[in-house]
């Protein structure tokens, strides 16, 4: 018999696991390789060339020479200031057209639409179907002088309010404000319903139930519950409307005049026509970083930066 007193056999210790395989903890950076090259290569590389640009001085004949002339900067916003403020202003106008008739139709599509809802989501993504060119052009024949959409806001007397706004001019709607915004609401329209429907579907709908248990209206349920929730969804539309609204120069060329030209314009002519490279690129910097810093406080005013 033995005895309690014996010794316990001693404890094999557990084989050692082996380390893991260095190749495999570099397979994430080697995933990640081919989009940095793409971004150094076709986003990096060229801002870094259209900086210098900016501070050159010179003209295309003799060449230009990197002088570190900032003062192009200033004489570019001193001299473009109202093509700057001309194109914040279509592009929030467009901006909040977009909201405005988005929202609705994405809570349609995600709460009502039912069995309709592919189909809906297909008219929604059509227009993609086919250039961007070809769309502006378009409602260059929908708002012809004597159409009959100019027809219909003539008998109904809007134009007279719209010119005395200043957005229309007489019973012409073409070459003014107002067309070069119709145009841009109806080419960016898309890029704001798409993330209101994502965001929108993901919401719960027994939230909506428990707000109509505690006899909550459906308006308070709207502006306690789904607008709030909505919100990650309205922030990215509103960036991915405005954003390339602020930088489009087709709509303006080709629906408005020399009286609607926005900073795209400018921006065009300097780099294809005038041929002045540095005021081109300051050009372009002074809108990036405007947009930049607009951006960064809408987000931080908005409460959300879970972005759809």
């Amino acid at each position: 018999m033995t005895t309690l007193t014996e010794a316990p056999p001693p404890l094999v210790p557990a084989p050692a696991k082996k380390p893991p395989r260095r190749r495999g903890r570099l397979t994430p950076y080697w995933l990640l390789l081919p989009g940095i090259l793409w971004l150094l290569i076709f986003f990096a590389l060229p801002m870094i060339y259209q900086a210098s640009t900016s501070v050159q001085t010179g003209s295309l004949e003799e060449g230009y020479e990197v002088t570190w002339h900032f003062v192009t900067y200033w004489n570019a916003l001193s001299e473009y200031w109202p093509q700057f403020l001309r194109s914040v202003v279509y592009a929030g106008s467009a901006t909040i057209l977009c909201l405005l008739l988005g929202y609705p139709l994405a809570y349609l599509i995600a709460f009502r639409a039912g069995r309709w809802r592919n189909l809906i989501m297909i008219l929604v993504i059509a227009p993609f179907f086919t250039s961007f060119l070809i769309r502006t052009l378009a409602w260059k024949t929908i708002l012809a002088d004597g159409g009959p959409v100019v027809g219909a806001l003539n008998a109904l007397h809007v134009l007279d309010v719209t010119s005395w706004l200043g957005i229309t001019a007489g019973e012409r709607v073409l070459a003014t404000p107002l067309a070069v915004v119709c145009g841009l609401t109806y080419n960016f329209l898309p890029f704001m319903i798409l993330p209101l429907y994502t965001s929108l579907e993901r919401i719960d709908g027994r939230l909506h139930e428990a707000a109509g248990d505690l006899y909550a209206k459906p308006f308070t349920t709207f502006r306690k519950v789904t607008f709030p929730l909505s919100m990650p969804g309205v922030v990215s539309g509103t960036l991915l409307t405005f954003i390339p609204a602020a930088g489009d120069y087709v709509n303006a060329d080709l629906l408005g005049s020399t009286d609607t030209r926005m900073i795209g314009n400018v921006i065009q002519s300097q780099f294809l026509r005038i041929l002045d490279y540095p005021t081109a690129a300051a050009l372009s910097f002074i809108l990036m970083f405007a947009i930049l810093i607009m951006v960064t406080l809408y987000i931080r005013k908005s409460g959300t930066e879970d972005l759809v």
